[in-house]
């Protein structure tokens, strides 16, 4: 592009002009264009002070390398090449247009220089005032700021709440939050009676963890400004978490002045239900829902409210209204009538809800309800099929979907294709750790034992500390009756990684009862079958137990282990052992 083409020179008139020999009257000067920035709308003085400056080429080159900086997406180099010309020319229009650059850059160190120049040469601008201050706080310059913060607060001493509101969130950012507290006692001291600084106070005292100074300083708030409902619900925030009654008791005070505060009641409503006051939280959103009785959401929390209180007659109702309002997403609310029904065992209800969920945030989790619910029903081959239009957005439900689907033909003792589909998820993620273990233990149920302990191998060195891959090859190696010592080390390493495992606690006393030691044996088991009545953990129990002579003992933990679990076939072949 040639620099010098008519377009480009006239952007830069309005700048050049206050380089120029002749003296420039202020009246007749047109201040620099604003760009699009995120400053404030500016609002000048009447008139400016202008320098009488020369044109030099230096001055020429530097006002166009800011301006093409600026074009071509460069405004760390644009700002500071307006903050040189800004100190050369003294101009109040060019340090307002660097401040602006390097405002929008985030450079805090150029930007708080140009407008600490901007403030210099054009003192009565109060945009320069109250930017300055913004960005001396937003850096953290909490002493810095100060003076400036008093110039902006003499300057208009009505406008001091306003003020105190605005300068908070800055000084909130401050990682010191003891410093934060004690600047914003030291600034509001002189206005003890707004109200806006003392919720300032009281606001940095709850982050700084001076929670008696925060109730006491937002009560002043309230007190000072009665009508103020920021004040009032940030003083009940306070009493919510350590004294809940006292902080509903200020809410419905406060609510009870102004019974059409409607964001208030909103407010009040969800501290009731936070609190688990259920038929109060319900009550306060059925006011809401009268005054807008089209309002979906308010509906459908009226319905979830009620299922939480088992009221599941009246929430269907609830829900079925929220359905019928529109608004609010369909599936979300087949979601809950399904979970709904789900409660109240119709299985049949429920699934046609789940399957009724065909987008949004539950449609993952409602193909995951139907398919167990199908696989409760024995429907193995429906749940599949369901399982196949469940739609994963990452890898880690990718993996899920491959896990469950071994699960259901696993239960369905169809273990060659379970292991089939396992290997085939395997090779898709071939180092995800339970797709690798239960690749392995389906290998391990087919005899395939080479391949089983080549997998867990594989699990132990990506997952060194998984006790559960140590004792899979400990226990295999035990069951099998084969290098019973290895087993044992690999039972006890998994024992020093999860000694509360009530699987790895039963590997151990299996293991004891393989070498002999009959007490230790005995004193394992004993507490693997307190831990998890386990069938399996039931005939080791049961096995030792009558080889240590103790026959009653032994018939009454199978007897309990058969009576909950009637078809469990280690613990049938056990019995059939010891008693024809």
């Amino acid at each position: 592009m040639n620099l010098l083409e008519p377009r480009f020179v006239l952007s830069l008139l309005p700048l050049l002009a206050a380089c120029t020999h002749a003296p420039q009257r202020p009246a007749d000067d047109t201040p620099a264009p604003v760009h699009k920035a995120n400053l404030e709308q500016i609002v000048e003085a009447p008139q400016l002070v202008l320098p009488n400056a020369v044109l030099t080429d230096r001055l020429l080159y530097e006002f166009l390398l800011g301006d093409i900086a600026a074009q071509r997406g460069k405004p760390e180099l644009a700002a500071q090449a307006y903050l040189d010309l800004a100190k050369n020319t003294r101009d109040p229009r060019v340090a307002r247009r660097a401040a602006q650059l390097a405002y929008e850059a985030r450079q805090l160190e150029v930007a708080v220089e140009a407008f600490k120049l901007w403030q210099e040469l054009e003192p009565s601008s109060p945009l320069a005032k109250q930017m300055l201050l913004s960005l001396l706080l937003s850096g953290g310059k909490l002493q810095e700021a100060r003076p400036h913060l008093e110039t902006v607060l003499k300057a208009d001493p009505g406008k001091a709440g306003h003020t105190f509101m605005n300068i908070y969130p800055l000084v909130a950012r401050t990682a010191d939050k003891a410093a934060a507290l004690d600047w914003m006692i030291d600034v509001t001291h002189a206005y003890p009676d707004v109200a806006e600084g003392h919720w300032a106070v009281a606001q940095a005292a709850a982050a700084a963890g001076k929670n008696d100074l925060a109730m006491a300083e937002a009560h002043r708030a309230v007190t000072l400004k009665p009508d103020w409902d920021l004040a009032a619900v940030f003083e009940a925030e306070l009493y919510l978490p350590g004294e809940p009654k006292k902080g509903l008791q200020l809410l419905q005070k406060f609510l009870n002045a102004h019974p059409d505060n409607k964001d208030l009641r909103l407010y009040y409503a969800r501290a009731l239900l936070n609190q688990k006051e259920y038929v109060a939280s319900r009550e306060e959103f059925q006011r809401l829902l009268r005054d807008r009785p089209d309002n979906p959401d308010l509906a459908f929390a009226i319905a979830l409210i009620s299922m939480q209180l088992g009221e599941y007659a009246r929430a269907e109702q609830e829900l079925q209204q929220a359905l019928s309002k529109g608004g609010k997403e369909e599936s979300t609310v087949h979601h809950y009538l399904a979970q709904l029904n789900e409660a109240r065992h119709d299985d049949a209800a429920a699934l046609g809800h789940y399957r009724q969920v065909k987008d949004g945030e539950y449609a993952y989790a409602a193909r995951l309800r139907e398919v167990a619910l199908l696989d409760k029903a024995g429907k193995l081959d429906e749940a599949r099929a369901a399982l196949q239009r469940a739609v994963p957005k990452n890898d880690q439900q990718r993996v899920q979907l491959i896990l469950i689907d071994a699960q259901l033909l696993r239960e369905g003792k169809q273990y060659e294709t379970s292991f089939q589909v396992l290997n085939r998820g395997l090779e898709k993620f071939p180092e995800q750790p339970d797709m690798l273990y239960q690749t392995a233990m389906a290998a391990d149920k087919l005899k395939k034992s080479e391949l089983f302990e080549q997998m867990i191998r594989k699990l132990m060195k990506i997952e060194p500390d998984n006790a559960h891959a140590y004792n899979a090859l400990g226990y295999s190696l035990l069951e099998r009756n084969v290098r019973v010592q290895e087993a044992m080390k690999l039972v006890e390493k998994a024992y020093q990684l999860a000694p509360n495992d009530a699987a790895i606690i039963d590997s151990m006393g299996w293991g004891h009862y393989l070498l002999g030691n009959m007490d230790k044996s005995l004193e394992f088991l004993r507490r693997a079958y307190t831990a998890n009545p386990d069938p399996e953990i039931a005939a080791h129990l049961g096995e030792v137990l009558w080889k240590q002579g103790d026959k009653d003992g032994a018939r009454k933990v199978w007897a309990e282990g058969l009576k909950a679990n009637s078809d469990n076939e280690v613990l049938k072949a056990v019995m059939k052992r010891f008693i024809p």
